[in-house]
């Protein structure tokens, strides 16, 4: 885990990383950057129903890290604003997503 206050909270596994996200349902436009406490924020056009917004953060996600959908998980025990996300990458991009991970939640993305 990242230090508190210091930058997103992630984790690296032996297929990739995970991350806390701050969702933002119904906004005025989609946008992926800055934090809220230790989760990146996420805000999507989509409103929370039936998976709209899970489904939309996918999409945010996998285009501000450059990875497929099918490579992002929302982990379903996650409720509210405040979910755990997976990303599926090999280890020598692992880092790539860490980096883009960082300048994301700075806001220089």
């Amino acid at each position: 885990m990242t230090e508190a206050g210091a930058g997103p909270s992630f984790r690296r596994s032996p297929d990739g990383i995970s991350f806390w996200i701050h969702v933002s349902p119904r906004a005025a436009r989609e946008r992926v950057g800055g934090l809220h406490g230790d989760a990146l924020r996420v805000a999507v056009t989509e409103p929370p129903v039936e998976g709209a917004a899970n489904a939309a953060c996918v999409r945010a996600i996998a285009r501000a890290l450059g990875v497929g959908r099918d490579a992002i998980a929302i982990d379903p025990a996650s409720k509210g604003r405040r979910k755990l996300v997976r990303v599926r990458v090999p280890g020598e991009r692992a880092a790539a997503a860490v980096q883009a991970l960082f300048e994301l939640a700075s806001g220089r993305a």
